[in-house]
């Protein structure tokens, strides 16, 4: 008797039945695309995407797929009887083939080897019969192929646990990164309206961005990165300065300083209600999607800002709040705001207290955005944005109102609509038209108007798995009427065309060559037309 316990002692060294009490190992023995009927539904379910509850059971005749014609059963039944040491699914079967069954008897059995362990070891062995006993040792005998096997593997599984836990970032956040890294230039064109272009030398500059992404419940997202750029638009620079053809990466103050680029903090408010807090550099993407395939936010998709997004999202900016709230699965809408500092003072803002800052006394966007999907290939957006001194990121000079006096005071309101219709999984079209209405409320006093719209068709896949190809035509925006003083109605009309081809290199790397052609930019026939080649490469991790 004695040495038959110091046996069962030293068996305590394999595993626990952890196939009755997690479903991570069991997934391990089952193959990745075998699937499961349940007892009262014929669905068939992925075990890798779903985990079951184990319940326990405390009579072996309950698992079904244990034959009683099997010696193992009977033997199994009375161990399991007496000692409530194995546990099945909730419909009382394994859900494995044959080979797999004796992996869950062998796991079973050292359940109940650890039972009667913790029994010795509690001065209450003499719970436990000689013949029990002599039971567990035959069981032992014939199963010791499957429990040597099952002890290797969850040792190799502690094992890669422990060093994981050793070297992990965090328990909260994942840390995530992006680099963009351009080659650029004026390809053609050498006059915008009456003024030479002499600022065409091609350049090579890098955006890096480093994300701290935390959840504290799993369902909240805090959002903060950290960002250097020194990409440089030759449209800064370019002497009668325009911001048609403004790649979507460019900063607008160029250089390797690190800051934080963006910061903010979303939490559940209900089932279907998401908040969003913005506490620095916030844009549409902090507050609904833009409908555009398009839309990689600089790092993927398009390589000009005008093409990335309906410009009218350019009013919207800052620090604020964001709601989005589902009805259904087919409509949404999103409410939010978003405060920022002006343009000619870069101390003001949303932080400052003094008169015309703050969140509520200074520049602001407000948004209003209705999104209708009928279908998972067809999205309709309906956008109003009301802003005060927030102007357009492409355009002309007018209608991005740079040739207002410094201190002027205008608001606008905003409309659009947005579209992405998926002919095929690999084409799709989209599009968006955008109108702004703007009111000069100081000085002397008007009122413009100004429009733009765009057609996208967007190739995935084209080639390879992951890459993409897109054709954008549009008009940045151009002011149609006018009566501002020093915002003139836009004589011509400029287009904007682009192509580019994102290919993947690998899951971490894509190169993006694009193509932007403008006719007659600043919406003046006087101007020659520009080519501006581009070429993109993203590393991400």
């Amino acid at each position: 008797m004695q040495k038959l316990l110091t046996y069962l002692l030293a068996s305590s060294t394999f595993i626990s039945a952890i196939l009755w009490t997690s479903s991570g190992v069991l997934a391990e023995e089952i193959p990745a695309n075998n699937q499961l009927q349940t007892d009262t539904n014929s669905e068939q379910l992925n075990i890798n995407n779903q985990q079951k509850v184990i319940s326990q059971v405390t009579s072996v005749s309950q698992l079904s797929d244990i034959q009683p014609n099997d010696w193992a059963f009977q033997a199994l039944q009375s161990l399991v009887e007496r000692y409530g040491c194995v546990a099945g699914y909730p419909n009382g079967t394994f859900r494995g083939n044959r080979a797999l069954s004796r992996y869950e008897f062998a796991a079973g059995l050292n359940a109940c080897l650890d039972r009667v362990n913790e029994l010795i070891a509690t001065a209450t062995a003499d719970l436990t019969t000689k013949q029990d006993l002599a039971t567990i040792q035959k069981l032992q005998n014939d199963f010791s192929a499957e429990l040597a096997t099952l002890k290797g593997r969850v040792d190799t599984v502690e094992a890669k646990t422990a060093d994981l836990e050793a070297n992990q970032f965090s328990t909260t956040t994942k840390l995530q990164g992006q680099v963009v890294a351009v080659v650029s230039g004026v390809v053609s064109g050498d006059k915008v309206g009456t003024n030479n272009i002499t600022s065409k030398n091609t350049t090579l500059g890098a955006r890096t961005r480093l994300e701290l992404v935390t959840s504290f419940t799993g369902k909240d997202t805090l959002f903060t990165r950290l960002e250097s750029n020194n990409i440089n638009n030759f449209g800064n620079t370019t002497e009668g300065k325009f911001t048609e053809g403004k790649l979507s990466f460019a900063s607008g103050t160029p250089n390797n300083n690190v800051s934080i680029g963006a910061l903010s903090y979303g939490f559940p408010l209900g089932k279907n209600t998401y908040a969003n807090i913005i506490a620095n550099d916030g844009i549409i993407l902090d507050l609904d999607s833009t409908l555009n395939l398009f839309d990689g936010n600089g790092g993927s998709g398009a390589v000009s800002a005008f093409a990335t997004r309906n410009p009218i999202y350019a009013q919207l900016g800052g620090a604020g709040l964001g709601v989005k709230q589902k009805f259904g699965k087919n409509l949404t809408l999103s409410l939010g705001y978003l405060a920022s500092g002006s343009n000619n003072n870069p101390a003001s803002g949303p932080n400052n207290p003094t008169p015309g800052n703050g969140l509520f006394d200074g520049p602001y966007g407000g948004l209003a955005q209705l999104t209708v999907k009928p279908s998972d290939r067809i999205s309709l957006g309906l956008t109003y944005i009301n802003s005060y001194n927030k102007s357009l990121a492409t355009g002309s000079n007018n209608a991005t109102f740079t040739n207002l006096a410094p201190g002027t005071n205008f608001s606008s309101n905003s409309y659009g609509v947005e579209a992405s219709l998926g002919i095929t999984k690999k084409l799709i079209l989209g599009g968006w038209a955008g109108y702004t209405n703007s009111q000069v409320l100081t000085g002397t006093k008007g009122k413009a108007e100004i429009w733009n719209y765009a057609v996208t068709l967007g190739l995935p896949d084209l080639g390879k798995k992951g890459n993409l190809a897109g054709i954008v035509f549009g008009m940045e925006p151009k002011v149609t009427n006018s009566s501002v003083t020093g915002v003139t109605k836009d004589p011509n009309t400029s287009y904007h065309v682009e192509g580019f081809y994102q290919y993947k290199v690998s899951d971490n790397i894509t190169i993006t060559p694009a193509v932007i052609w403008l006719t007659a930019p600043n919406h003046d026939d006087r101007s020659s037309n520009l080519v501006i080649g581009a070429l993109r490469t993203t590393f991400s991790f």
